[in-house]
């Protein structure tokens, strides 16, 4: 199944630099029940249903007429956009299959993943992420600190060693450059300069 094709509420990220990306900050909400669709209007626009008349309290969360135009004419070039990371993802994970030290991602049977990041899980990762940077290579450590280590949840608390999966994954996690327009020369390089770091 597609991905909003279950729940209630699925939201999406117009981010620039989503598989989808608009040129500034954008996103949508989809859902199959009309109360809350009817609610999530009102929210969009100052918590009101017309102009001016608020019921309760919103934001200004529309999508502006110019991101919106960019992401139409994105639209028709995401399936082979997404195609292209996927076989990015399949060169990588199986270039890196006898790199001991490197964890590619793990795409369950029956599942299809979108490769947005293309992050593996590696030994020595912030000497792996210089090696990278210094030969020129875009890589990136998404989310270094686990949620249950955050100040903003630290009122839950959670004690760093509670859940260490989480925060070995959170040492481990580096992104690779996946975007479609990569070349297989690119590909190459970046694998040719993960092997040689762990010679």
């Amino acid at each position: 199944r597609m991905a909003g094709e279950l729940g209630w509420v699925t939201g999406y990220s117009f981010f620039p630099s989503k598989n989808l990306g608009a040129w500034g900050d954008g996103g949508m909400i989809v859902t199959s029940d009309d109360r809350i669709a009817d609610r999530l209007r009102r929210l969009r626009l100052h918590g009101g249903a017309k102009q001016y008349h608020h019921d309760e309290v919103g934001t200004n969360s529309r999508l502006d007429t110019l991101q919106a135009a960019v992401l139409l004419a994105k639209l028709p070039h995401l399936a082979d956009w997404s195609a292209r990371r996927r076989e990015h993802a399949a060169y990588y994970s199986a270039a890196l299959a006898g790199v001991t030290p490197v964890k590619p991602p793990a795409v369950a049977p029956g599942n299809e993943h979108i490769f947005h990041q293309y992050t593996l899980r590696v030994e020595r990762r912030d000497e792996l992420q210089a090696h990278l940077k210094a030969k020129g290579i875009g890589c990136a450590i998404y989310y270094p600190v686990p949620l249950h280590l955050q100040e903003c949840f630290r009122h839950l608390g959670y004690q760093r060693g509670r859940l260490p999966e989480a925060e070995r994954a959170a040492l481990e996690v580096i992104s690779l450059p996946v975007y479609p327009e990569l070349t297989r020369e690119q590909l190459d390089y970046v694998i040719a300069a993960i092997r040689g770091f762990y010679r």
